[in-house]
């Protein structure tokens, strides 16, 4: 009982053993081409653009009495809207700082981003 567990212990280390060896220990060099066509264009190119953070949240109370919940970013173009506080976030884009946010389907607007806000047409304030 015991040799037969050793030999197939021995076994099965022998057949590990012969598979690592047949591993390539050099680094695989088909990716490795020194003439790569974009190098020159990459080297040259502008950083990405930084990724907007939230400036500030606010939480405004509507004239209907419902409150929503609005993050502005960094970047003044674009916003997080929620019609609630566990509500999906809705993300807004206005075309320059300055102009209305709108969601992708339009159905979304919020003009301003200080203590009060036009949203849909009728005026939220905080506080």
């Amino acid at each position: 009982m015991k040799n037969s567990r050793r030999t197939a212990i021995s076994m099965a280390l022998c057949a590990s053993l012969l598979t690592l060896a047949a591993c390539n220990s050099e680094p695989d060099s088909s990716n490795m081409s020194a003439d790569d066509p974009t190098a020159e264009e990459l080297a040259n190119a502008a950083p990405p653009p930084a990724v907007p953070m939230i400036k500030a949240s606010h939480t405004y109370r509507c004239k209907d009495n419902s409150l929503i919940f609005v993050d502005f970013m960094t970047d003044d173009k674009t916003a997080n809207f929620r019609s609630a506080k566990d509500a999906p976030v809705v993300h807004l884009a206005a075309p320059e700082a300055g102009e209305p946010f709108v969601s992708a389907d339009g159905a979304t607007t919020i003009t301003g981003s200080g203590d009060e806000i036009s949203y849909n047409g009728q005026t939220c304030k905080t506080g």
